[in-house]
């Protein structure tokens, strides 16, 4: 069986590890080192879908990931508990049309012992912003370590 650090139950440090470990892991796009994270039946609902299963979240990361261009991403956490974490979120991408998007939501994350995740629930909104409201300008990839978040940009 494989492992993936921080392991429950959390504290603070390590839930702080857990989330950034995921953001860092989401700016990658790669949805086939991603999915590694969850659970080989991992349960997902992402705003009105519902998946199951690794195969399922790699489609959906695919699918998702070929429609939003130039994707930054900042996770917070929000609050959490031996095996779960909550966090807050906030992504910008542009769409095919050249439109750019800011979205906003929450996830809830329960883990098996392993530390994969075996649940996550997404609440996501939308809010069209200008090129020039854009506050996530590094260079594609994980996000520099002194890059402001979430609260240190006021959102």
């Amino acid at each position: 069986m494989t492992s993936r650090p921080p392991l429950p139950p959390f504290t603070r440090e390590s839930a702080i590890a857990k989330v950034r470990a995921a953001e860092n892991a989401w700016n990658t796009r790669n949805p086939g080192g991603v999915v590694l994270a969850y659970t080989g039946d991992s349960r997902w609902r992402n705003r009105s879908e519902f998946l199951s299963g690794r195969a399922a979240i790699e489609a959906f990361l695919a699918r998702k990931w070929a429609q939003e261009f130039e994707y930054r991403l900042i996770k917070d956490l929000w609050a959490f508990t031996d095996a779960a974490i909550a966090v807050r979120f906030v992504y910008e991408s542009r769409d095919a049309g050249g439109r750019w998007w800011r979205s906003h939501g929450n996830e809830n994350w329960l883990f098996a012992p392993d530390g994969l995740m075996a649940e996550r629930h997404a609440s996501i909104n939308d809010v069209p912003i200008s090129e020039a409201e854009r506050l996530f300008r590094w260079p594609l990839g994980t996000r520099p370590a002194d890059h402001p978040g979430l609260t240190e940009l006021g959102l």
